[in-house]
């Protein structure tokens, strides 16, 4: 599937003469097509403190054959600076390279992208991940973290886009005082910028992985970063399990206390007919929010796989059907005039979820 042309057909659901029902105004999430980031690929050679491949391939070393970590081969043609694989050449026969997010260039490419990819409308928001390894078990991971944030900002700047910093507690044992740590060292400095987002006047943070059972299950721990955020005057976001309605744990009385929810839904369904079946799921999370007063951001994905990276994993696990797969689950959100929703994600090319710019050919990707 040609990456790009998805993203023009989907989003062109959200724009409608209708009202769309939400508990807040317009603002840079609601109402808002936003985006995960991840900004995590590195090569060796780009000059981060971790100068080493990341995410492409399994331990640091090049990528090659039998030695690779991603499903989608990226679209390599417009950036200026990229990295030597190890892989044959493309099918077109020139050498196989790999992109950094290091590189200033290719952060401002994938902003340029969210702008212009759409005919009606466009990618709004970015929502930039940060994890545990980085922030706080590897000071060149924060480094390169840090490097990669300040590209995000610069390139959402320059072609008027939005952004804000979502964190994920995978394996997070001790997110609760360093997550507010990090936004007070390493976050807040960004929320100046006039492209860092806010929703009913404040500038807007996530935390993805409450209610998770294979997630950190410090539920006060949970409550009181929410407090900090909104005593430092934030909108909070929380990335939440599917099942966040019939949970009857602790985190029952957690998800009120947020601004918006958005449950996650990658690999909860994997084909036309699961995405049909899962919108009484939308309709419910959203009539249940709306009458809490809480915003709704519902999770769409374009498909998925992890073969590479997970070993003994289907191949194609969440195909992605030409497109008719995302395109339904945007048909759902359309019908049931939901106002906002998050794409996973824009360029996560090791998962197989990414819509940024992908090889549309075996001309594109290496032999």
């Amino acid at each position: 599937m040609k990456a790009p042309s998805a993203v023009i057909v989907l989003i062109v659901c959200l724009s409608a003469a209708t009202p769309l029902l939400a508990s807040s105004a317009v603002g840079d999430v609601v109402g808002k097509l936003t985006v995960g980031y991840q900004g995590w690929f590195s090569a060796k050679g780009d000059n981060s403190p971790r100068n080493s491949w990341f995410h492409w391939n399994h331990n640091g070393d090049h990528p090659y054959k039998d030695h690779t970590n991603f499903e989608i081969y990226p679209d390599t043609r417009e950036y200026t600076h990229t990295y030597q694989t190890g892989y044959a050449n493309l099918g077109n026969g020139q050498p196989a390279k790999l992109f950094s997010a290091w590189d200033s260039q290719t952060v401002d490419t994938h902003f340029k992208w969210m702008k212009e990819v759409t005919i009606r409308n466009n990618i709004d928001t970015a929502a930039l991940q940060r994890f545990a390894s980085g922030v706080k078990r590897d000071p060149t991971d924060l480094k390169t973290l840090n490097g990669v944030a300040d590209n995000v900002r610069a390139g959402a700047e320059a072609h008027d886009r939005k952004f804000y910093i979502m964190w994920d507690i995978t394996d997070w044992n001790n997110y609760v005082t360093e997550i507010i740590e990090d936004y007070d060292n390493n976050i807040k400095r960004l929320v100046s910028s006039k492209a860092y987002a806010h929703q009913n006047g404040k500038p807007v943070v996530c935390v993805w992985g409450f209610g998770f059972k294979d997630r950190p299950q410090d539920t006060k721990g949970a409550l009181n970063v929410i407090e900090q955020f909104k005593q430092r005057g934030l909108y909070v976001v929380g990335g939440v399990d599917t099942q966040w309605r019939s949970d009857t744990s602790a985190w029952k009385d957690i998800y009120p206390k947020l601004d918006m929810l958005q449950p996650w839904t990658v690999g909860r369904y994997g084909n036309v007919k699961g995405a049909e079946d899962y919108k009484k799921t939308l309709e419910a999370d959203h009539n249940t929010l709306k009458q809490h007063n809480i915003d709704y951001q519902p999770v769409l994905f374009a498909g998925s796989a992890w073969s590479n990276s997970h070993p003994g994993a289907r191949r194609n696990e969440n195909p992605r059907m030409h497109g008719d797969f995302m395109w339904r689950q945007f048909v759902n959100v359309r019908e049931l005039d939901i106002p906002s929703c998050y794409v996973a994600m824009f360029d996560e090319y090791d998962e197989g979820t990414a819509i940024a710019k992908a090889a549309e050919n075996k001309s594109m990707a290496p032999t």
